[in-house]
């Protein structure tokens, strides 16, 4: 694996896992996240790999401390957000409906943020996906500012994102690169971790 050949570090976003929070989910706050955890590990310039929501924050922080980050590799990102996607996504994100009809699904939701606290995450991430959706903050225009060198994955079975929308980023970025995945799909914990630490191993090994 990754640990192996390099220094891994992982990071929870405020409010999740161990990382207790009483504010709102936003960006903003997870872009803080992650210049505050570089700067107490004594870090300079990091390569990152963000799944899903933490691919967009990879983004907007590069975008914001362009000379911190080396390579980007998001897994499953969600890039073109709009108030009707937002409103069907956030329609799957009623604690209750989730403990109902998908107790498997809360149970590994306690397992991650705790019995106290995953329902105030869930709560959270529908209040952050209703604003992404009303008010991005990033679209085209900041995609073309960023310079970090991006390897865009989506898996073939991933319904979160559109390959579309994948490529059109990729292609925004200044220096970006699209890779359909055969037979991933978005939940993280159902992802080859072999096959993905080659994917993303690979990437970081190529020169600039």
């Amino acid at each position: 694996m990754l640990s192996e050949t390099r220094d891994v570090y992982t990071l929870d976003f405020e409010g999740h896992g161990d990382f207790k929070s009483e504010s709102d989910f936003s960006i903003s706050l997870f872009r803080g996240n992650v210049i505050s955890f570089i700067k107490n590990k004594n870090l300079t310039k990091v390569d990152i790999f963000g799944y899903s929501m933490g691919g967009y924050v990879a983004l907007d922080f590069a975008l914001h401390h362009p000379s911190r980050v080396k390579k980007i590799i998001t897994l499953g990102t969600k890039f073109s957000w709009n108030p009707d996607f937002a409103r069907m996504e956030i329609q799957k994100l009623d604690p209750k409906k989730i403990q109902e009809k998908v107790p498997a699904f809360a149970n590994q939701l306690e397992n991650l943020h705790g019995e106290e606290n995953w329902r105030m995450v869930v709560s959270k991430t529908a209040d952050l996906m209703q604003d992404l959706g009303n008010n991005p903050p990033l679209q085209e225009s900041e995609f073309t500012k960023i310079k970090a060198r991006t390897l865009i994955c989506l898996g073939e079975l991933d319904r979160m994102s559109t390959e579309e929308e994948s490529i059109k980023t990729s292609q925004s970025l200044q220096n970006g690169n699209f890779k359909s995945v055969k037979n991933f799909i978005h939940p993280i914990e159902a992802v080859p971790m072999g096959e993905l630490a080659e994917i993303i191993e690979t990437f970081l090994n190529q020169k600039d």
